[in-house]
């Protein structure tokens, strides 16, 4: 949005009200849903029918949530509704606007985040961080908050705030999250918020439960940007040495600066040859969006990050390892979300999940617990 400073006049709009497109047709996305997904598809298609205020649907990572939205955004468009889907990352939006326009090929679609080269925000669907959500009052007709849990959208009063005044007075909300806060399962419980909840894959598999290795001298290590002991002899042992490899670190310098010395460990070691690339990425790096892309298309082999990658992003083949899962960055919510990146493929559906800590804590022994409980509510033992 650029900067905005307390002395400049703010503007809103208040001449007629925008008579929006209707659609006969405006789906063109061929894929089959699955018996659940076409159970949380229908209820969000009565919800937007209904006008319903509000509706969480809790699907598990993987379960193809973006899929689950389809019949409902067609319904919207069939009635002539303005929407928007809304995520706290612009990585997000950045990998939803090509499914969401090759999905809705006639129907005008805009992507708005930092740095996006649309500005306008006058598309009939509009997929946008949710602090582009500012921009906007009583616009959408049907509005879709994607990662309800995640940073910053639930730490910051602002985002809700904007989110809520967005939305038109009889409009639809939509919220999407494979991790639902302490709030929202206790407005479930109460039964005052609606939900529909769907406990399997799209492959119909289980989560990857995440292994917890101790590694006393990881301090140590981490502090020199020296790859643990522990992660070597596992990586020299993994089920699948094809497989890329995605690596969580608590701190951007970390991401930074452990690349070269892991480059050099791997390759001394016979383990990384000259084609397999290594680098890094995090929330300021300039070449952000590149860098995610190609590891997406496998020109990057191993890829450090920080928790920017936690949601949000598939990527068809990869292994997961956090290391230090006990920092405090690592909650419950982002270390059940970083296991999700792993096994989404029904190629490949069987990832491995790797915590490195040098003590347990709370939330990586009650992230291994919802793991383990969805894939059994899910029919899995």
């Amino acid at each position: 949005m650029g900067r905005v400073m307390e002395c400049e006049a703010l503007y809103q709009w208040t001449g007629p009200v925008p008579d929006w497109q209707t659609f006969e047709n405006p789906c063109s996305w061929g894929g089959q849903l699955t018996d659940r997904q076409q159970l949380a598809a229908d209820r969000i298609v009565q919800a937007i029918e209904r006008k319903e205020k509000e509706l969480l649907v809790w699907a598990v990572c993987g379960a193809g949530k973006t899929e689950m939205l389809f019949p409902g955004i067609t319904e919207a468009l069939k009635l002539g509704k303005r929407i928007c889907l809304a995520t706290p990352r612009a990585d997000v939006v950045r990998e939803l606007l090509p499914r969401f326009r090759e999905a809705f090929g006639n129907v005008t679609i805009q992507g708005l985040y930092g740095g996006s080269e649309e500005k306008a925000g006058t598309a009939q669907m509009i997929l946008a961080t949710t602090h582009q959500l500012l921009r906007f009052q009583h616009a959408f007709d049907v509005q879709i908050i994607d990662e309800i849990d995640a940073f910053p959208f639930h730490a910051d009063p602002s985002l809700p705030f904007a989110a809520s005044r967005a939305r038109n007075p009889d409009s639809t909300t939509i919220y999407l999250t494979a991790t639902p806060r302490k709030k929202q399962r206790m407005q479930i419980a109460s039964k005052k918020l609606e939900h529909i909840f769907v406990p399997t894959r799209f492959h119909g598999r289980p989560l990857p439960v995440p292994k917890l290795r101790m590694c006393f001298s990881l301090k140590k290590d981490l502090t020199n940007y020296v790859p643990p002991k522990v992660f070597i002899r596992w990586i020299q042992s993994r089920v699948n040495p094809k497989r890329q490899l995605l690596l969580f670190v608590p701190t951007i310098e970390l991401a930074e600066k452990m690349r070269r010395e892991l480059t050099k460990r791997l390759r001394d070691l016979g383990l990384l040859d000259e084609e397999k690339a290594i680098t890094s990425v995090h929330a300021s790096d300039p070449d952000r969006a590149e860098k995610v892309q190609q590891f997406r298309q496998k020109a990057i082999f191993m890829l450090l990050t920080t928790t920017i990658l936690e949601r949000g992003v598939t990527f068809p083949s990869v292994d997961v390892v956090v290391f230090d899962a006990g920092h405090v960055v690592f909650d419950e919510a982002a270390l059940v979300q970083i296991a999700g990146r792993a096994g989404r493929s029904p190629d490949d559906p069987a990832g491995e999940v790797l915590f490195l800590h040098d003590g347990k804590t709370d939330a990586m022994v009650e992230a291994v617990k919802s793991i383990v409980a969805m894939n059994r509510r899910g029919g899995f033992r």
